[in-house]
């Protein structure tokens, strides 16, 4: 397994009260980095979190609150991360609601819900990121995308939550264009369904979703110290899935 060593290293996960985001900061954690655990309702599943994350090794965990659609509390949020912690080194953006019904059955507010937690956020968060690590020479950022999102995956269900990680993946290769001289680089993870996830389809490859363990080991790569010159990837952590449609 990669371990990579990010002592010294301040994290940043949206998202990671629950879930996904979660076992991205406890790895994070693993790797020695201080962690900022991010939240919007889940104040005490985050305030475990970032016991959690003391406890798995990282020298300083915190938790912050925000509305990460809003630049207002995106900015709010990363200044009480400098804060307690310094300047964020690794960004995961995680956070993501998806709306999986027809998409004439989604009203507007829900589909700007979707689109903005997805792909608003991740422009926010990044744009917040990105100067001091620019600055410092040195960053990681890595975007949470879906499976089989870059060959246009178009099925009228969730079809918000498609295009929002379509626009993450198109989001992420013209960060990495745009940071290739800075020592930063921006990659995607795009897992199908994962362990936690409510119902499991049933054309699940390998006979079972993916496992944690499974995502977390693409973002551990792309955050490794030896992965500088890998940039604008994007890791499909799906089992070779591919839906009928695309």
């Amino acid at each position: 397994m990669i371990q990579p060593d990010l002592s010294g290293r301040i994290a940043l996960v949206t998202g990671s009260a629950t879930g996904l985001g979660r076992e991205f900061a406890l790895t994070l954690a693993d790797c020695g980095a201080s962690v900022a655990v991010h939240y919007r309702s889940s104040d005490e599943a985050a305030a475990e979190v970032a016991a959690a994350a003391r406890d798995r090794g990282a020298p300083e965990a915190i938790t912050v609150c925000a509305d990460v659609t809003s630049a207002q509390q995106v900015d709010d949020c990363f200044y009480g991360v400098e804060d307690e912690l310094g300047t964020v080194d690794v960004l995961v953006n995680n956070v993501g609601a998806f709306a999986p019904r027809h998409w004439e059955e989604i009203d507007v507010g829900t589909w700007h819900e979707v689109i903005d937690t997805n792909l608003t956020a991740t422009y926010l968060c990044s744009r917040r990121a990105l100067p001091a690590m620019r600055e410092s020479g040195w960053g990681r950022v890595v975007n949470v995308g879906y499976a089989s999102s870059d060959r246009g995956l178009v099925s009228p269900a969730n079809f918000p939550y498609f295009a929002a990680k379509a626009g993450v993946l198109m989001f992420t290769r013209m960060l990495a264009a745009d940071t290739s001289a800075d020592g930063i680089t921006a990659n995607a993870v795009s897992p199908y369904v994962v362990e936690n996830s409510d119902a499991f389809p049933e054309d699940l490859p390998r006979g079972r979703p993916a496992s944690f363990g499974d995502v977390t080991q693409a973002l551990r790569f792309f955050v490794d110290e030896e992965s500088d010159y890998v940039s604008g990837a994007n890791v499909e952590v799906s089992g070779g899935w591919l839906p009928e449609d695309v």
